[in-house]
């Protein structure tokens, strides 16, 4: 779905945040949220990219959609405007620099700001329609085509792609075994080569012509 991109922030409202605001740091690999958590405060990405992840009671993993440099979280919002826990994992990929706009003062702006009222419901928005685009997609596609997208796609920067079953599974919304099975057949058919946490591209274009497919 393609999409304009929402309002970003401006120089003089950057400024105005980090007045009221603090920078914070997160590693590589850590949680910044989780589900129960409560959201104290609004975070405005810098630098890095924090993963935001759906987990379901059996273990299945979806990615929901990744939070960027000048970006907001959407769940974050929706905690910080209705007081609901998250019900999601957000995880640092990559050193994550932000800044936290606390509670207090993140009500006070959406009332005295209109610029900051303005940006903020223009990210809420935007998130929430590529989110409809991710139920879209986990509903309609079937999973071997998304399969092949995806590697098509991974395939522009390198043929020698670095992922278990398990991060490609989390990624697409399946479960593992159902990525073993579909990359055991990519396999067969001469597609890809499999190894222990890598896949090797072998027929980019036969992966292009199946993520194309009509056929059902």
């Amino acid at each position: 779905m393609n999409m304009d991109p929402p309002q970003k922030w401006s120089t003089s409202l950057l400024s105005r945040l980090a007045a009221v605001g603090t920078e914070v740091a997160v590693g590589d690999g850590l949680v910044l949220f989780s589900p129960g958590d409560n959201g104290e405060a609004f975070l405005i990405a810098r630098s890095g990219s924090i993963r935001v992840e759906q987990t379901s009671p059996s273990g299945r993993s979806v990615v929901l959609y990744r939070v960027g440099p000048g970006d907001s979280c959407v769940m974050t919002t929706s905690c910080m405007l209705s007081g609901i826990p998250y019900s999601a994992y957000g995880y640092a990929e990559g050193d994550v620099a932000a800044l936290a706009i606390g509670r207090a003062a993140f009500d006070r702006l959406l009332v005295e700001d209109a610029e900051f009222r303005g940006v903020v419901f223009a990210v809420f928005s935007h998130r929430l329609i590529e989110l409809t685009s991710v139920i879209d997609d986990l509903l309609l596609n079937r999973m071997d085509q998304k399969l092949a997208h995806w590697l098509a796609s991974q395939a522009r920067t390198t043929l020698h792609i670095s992922a278990t079953h398990q991060k490609i599974a989390a990624e697409l919304g399946s479960a593992r075994e159902v990525m073993s099975r579909i990359l055991k057949d990519f396999e067969r058919r001469g597609w890809v080569t499999l190894e222990r946490g890598a896949i090797t591209i072998d027929d980019l274009a036969a992966l292009n012509r199946h993520a194309n497919s009509s056929a059902v």
